[in-house]
């Protein structure tokens, strides 16, 4: 860690500069004889990165950056601020601790928390940082957190895991024994130290696949920030043997969309299929993710219109953790009853349709945009058909 880059001028700097050409930043060079212009830019592209989502930090003084990875693989504040009230205790251990935003938010739910990080560099600059964040309930710690926990006598209420998705030789991975750590090589030994377990995960990660490859899995969660999936966050309990929970979250602005299920491979019912009707629906991203498409019916008392086209339907307009549509009209889909709707501006979505939104804006010249939505899809009856709609 350059702490010159602490210096008071030099952090003006950074914050005047901001929004400045980065590339004409370099070319001028560094107004400072002890620190060069590489390393000033590194702390302004990190900083800007930071700015919506780690505003914390962006906001707080002397705050040192790490490289731009670090930076893209960290937690937001809004999922971090999420998890950490999910869970709570008097201990934790992070043992993949990296820029440290994850252990900040559990230092507001656990007594005592301890952030392993390998990386010396990065270690020392989460220390610092918390310094300036005023945390003091936080050991930072520099070592391999799987070595820590095996020196180690003590046992915790949780261990935190974040496995690394970069592997030295096979690049980028999503199955859990390609990350690093293996988290289901260690899993008899981490529950040797705790009776609880929480593992962020990609969120490309298949559900399935995850549970196959882990033990005790008691709950997932599915984290989206403005419909969309950021993370998996996978609650395990030692010894817990009975159904899976599927909780979904969508955080917006002013709200947030919670849905409940259980995960099973199979429908838990078939389903009686509907034609569209006054009010359409559209599952957020997390409900999509977690594939709880025949759950929604009961629960939330809508028509789904087809096997395969996750949109749903109603008479009387109904709460929904998704998107809501008035439906204006329906249409079957051809292209003479595309021409005589006259569109030439709208938002296009499709749903088990064969033809993609692209293909469709060339075919009939439509622009995106507007306060029309249109939805190409398949009906009960196995028909092509356009839902002219209007967002609620």
């Amino acid at each position: 860690m350059k702490r010159l880059l602490l210096n008071t001028e030099i952090q003006n700097f950074i914050n005047q500069n901001l929004e400045s050409d980065i590339s004409k930043l370099i070319l001028k060079g560094a107004p400072f004889p002890k620190v060069d212009i590489k390393s000033i830019v590194e702390q302004i592209e990190a900083k800007k990165r930071c700015r919506s989502k780690l505003p914390t930090w962006f906001t707080t003084k002397n705050i040192f950056y790490p490289n731009r990875l670090n930076i893209e693989q960290t937690s937001s504040e809004i999922s971090a601020n999420y998890k950490a009230k999910l869970i709570n205790g008097h201990s934790i251990i992070d043992i993949t601790g990296g820029f440290g935003v994850d252990c900040f938010y559990f230092s507001k739910y656990f007594k005592t928390v301890k952030h392993c990080e390998i990386n010396p560099s990065l270690s020392d600059i989460v220390t610092h940082n918390f310094t300036q964040l005023g945390v003091k309930n936080i050991e930072t710690i520099c070592s391999n957190g799987l070595e820590y926990l095996e020196q180690s006598n003590k046992e915790f209420d949780w261990i935190y895991i974040d496995p690394s998705r970069r592997h030295d030789t096979k690049g980028k991975v999503f199955f859990l024994k390609d990350c690093l750590p293996n988290v289901p090589k260690h899993l008899r030994f981490l529950f040797s130290k705790t009776k609880n377990i929480a593992i962020k995960t990609s969120p490309l990660l298949d559900l399935s696949v995850g549970i196959e490859e882990l033990n005790f899995v008691k709950t997932i969660h599915i984290i989206a920030i403005k419909n969309e999936v950021k993370e998996l966050l996978w609650i395990l309990e030692k010894d817990y043997v009975g159904p899976i929970g599927i909780e979904t979250a969508n955080i917006k602005n002013d709200s947030t969309e919670h849905f409940s299920t259980l995960f099973k491979k199979k429908p838990f019912f078939p389903l009686d299929y509907e034609l569209p009707k006054s009010f359409l629906y559209e599952p957020n991203a997390a409900i999509m993710k977690a594939g709880a498409f025949d759950v929604i019916p009961e629960q939330l008392q809508v028509n789904k219109l087809h096997k395969h086209t996750h949109l749903y339907s109603s008479d009387t307009l109904m709460a929904f953790p998704g998107r809501r549509f008035k439906i204006e009209n329906v249409i079957p889909y051809h292209k003479k009853n595309m021409k005589h709707l006259n569109i030439n501006k709208a938002n296009i979505t499709t749903r088990n349709f064969p033809e993609s939104v692209q293909v469709i804006r060339k075919k009939f010249k439509i622009k995106d945009g507007g306060s029309t939505y249109l939805f190409f899809c398949t009906n009960m009856n196995d028909e092509k058909i356009v839902l002219i709609t209007t967002t609620l």
